[in-house]
C-alpha cells in the first residue's frame, strides 16, 4: 500500500512536472533568429527624395535575456548598396568614402523583450565614425524587426553631394532604417 502510494505521488509529480514545462531552446520568445538584413538610407535632394538599399542573407541566432549569445553583429558592404540609378548610387559610394572605407558594422547587443517589441544597445561604424545608441528600439513586425536612425551626414563627418554646379543639393539629413527579417 505504502509502495502504491509513493508511486502515486511520484507520478503525479512526474506529471505536474512535465506537463508545464516549457522548454527553453523551443520559445520563440527567448530565442530571435534572423536569416536576412536590409539596410535602407533615405533623403531629400533638390530634386526630390531618394532611397538607396542593401540587402543580404545573414544567418544568426540572438538568445534574448542571456549571457549565452545576446549579440548581432554584421558587416555591410557600402559597394552593395543601390539607389536605383547609376550616378545616385555612385554619388553615395563617393560620399561614404567606399573606397576608403569599404565596410560598415552594425552591432546590436543586450537585446531584451520590451512590450511586443525589443530593446537593445546599438553601435553603428561608418566611415570612421562610431554611434553609439543606448535603449535603441527594434519595433516587431510580421516577419521582421525594425529600426531607425535620423541623423546627419555631418554627425558622422561627411559632406552631402552637391552636382550641377550647386543646381543638385542632398539635404544633410538622412534616414537610416534596420530591418532583420525572422525565421
Amino acid at each position: 500500500m505504502k509502495t502504491r502510494f509513493s508511486i502515486l505521488i511520484l507520478g503525479l509529480a512526474t506529471l505536474l512536472f512535465f506537463g508545464n514545462a516549457k522548454p527553453i531552446f523551443l520559445a520563440s520568445d527567448s530565442v530571435l533568429i534572423i536569416n536576412k538584413i536590409k539596410i535602407e538610407i533615405t533623403g531629400k535632394s533638390t530634386v526630390g527624395k531618394y532611397n538607396c538599399s542593401n540587402t543580404f542573407s545573414k544567418k544568426d541566432t540572438v538568445f534574448l535575456n542571456s549571457n549565452k549569445k545576446n549579440i548581432f553583429n554584421t558587416e555591410i558592404k557600402m559597394s552593395d548598396f543601390d539607389c536605383g540609378n547609376k550616378i545616385m548610387t555612385k554619388d553615395l559610394q563617393g560620399t561614404v568614402k567606399a573606397k576608403k572605407f569599404p565596410n560598415s558594422t552594425v552591432m546590436i547587443t543586450d537585446v531584451k523583450p520590451f512590450g511586443k517589441n525589443y530593446k537593445c544597445n546599438l553601435t553603428f561604424l561608418i566611415t570612421n565614425k562610431t554611434l553609439k545608441y543606448k535603449d535603441f528600439i527594434l519595433y516587431n513586425c510580421d516577419d521582421k524587426i525594425q529600426g531607425s536612425l535620423n541623423l546627419n551626414f555631418s554627425d558622422i563627418e561627411l559632406e552631402p553631394p552637391v552636382k550641377m554646379a550647386g543646381l543638385i543639393k542632398v539635404r544633410d539629413e538622412i534616414e537610416i532604417n534596420f530591418s532583420l527579417y525572422k525565421s
